[in-house]
């Protein structure tokens, strides 16, 4: 059998099983239908879609994800702050090593692939951030990194203390930045510095 074929059928046999729980998730959809972060929440699941084979409506999109995705559930609780979370999220909660703290500003959008063992422990998060396994954003001598629009981040990657990405900037796995990062750029190593500049790549 083909791998397109499995994973179709595996992604509808998913949606069968959040459908027929779907009674669980009551709050959860009055909150995606009425809450006030909605336009992040659609965002979210706009830019995850493409993990799976099959096109959903955003409401059954966000069913989908909620039942079979613990990451996107630490994603949810997010948005809809503590208070919610602590009423709603006891009985199907968020994976545990995937880390966003409250004070964190985080912009719509959020990417996420098995993001376990991640902290994401920064001052602010642009729009359209993507992050993988063991991604570290945290802190150092009291500050907190700043994180651009657009920004993607490799497995075991480690972004510390009160420096700024910019925009459009892709950092490497396994890298260690500990100097602000300019717009438009890819870096790695460790300590991580600029292996390509997109400005520089178009003007040629």
């Amino acid at each position: 059998m083909q791998i397109g074929k499995k994973k179709l059928i595996r992604d509808s046999l998913r949606l069968f099983g959040a459908l027929f729980f779907s009674w669980l998730y009551i709050p959860h959809l009055l909150l995606f239908a009425f809450g006030g972060k909605r336009y992040e929440i659609e965002r979210d699941l706009l830019r995850n879609s493409a993990q799976i084979s099959i096109n959903l409506p955003l409401f059954f999109l966000f069913l989908y994800f909620l039942h079979n995705n613990s990451y996107y559930r630490k994603v949810f609780y997010f948005r809809i702050g503590p208070a919610w979370r602590l009423l709603i999220g006891w009985w199907r909660p968020g994976n545990s090593t995937f880390i966003i703290p409250d004070s964190i500003k985080l912009g719509s959008g959020i990417s996420i692939a098995h993001p376990y063992s991640t902290v994401l422990n920064a001052e602010c998060i642009g729009d359209n951030f993507s992050c993988i396994h063991c991604t570290t954003l945290g802190k150092k001598d009291g500050n907190r990194p700043v994180i651009g629009d657009n920004v993607t981040i490799g497995c075991h990657a480690c972004v510390i203390g009160g420096i700024h990405i910019g925009n459009n900037v892709v950092i490497g796995a396994g890298s260690v930045v500990v100097k602000d990062v300019p717009d438009n750029c890819i870096v790695a190593g460790n300590p991580a510095k600029i292996i390509k500049n997109y400005e520089d790549s178009t003007t040629n």
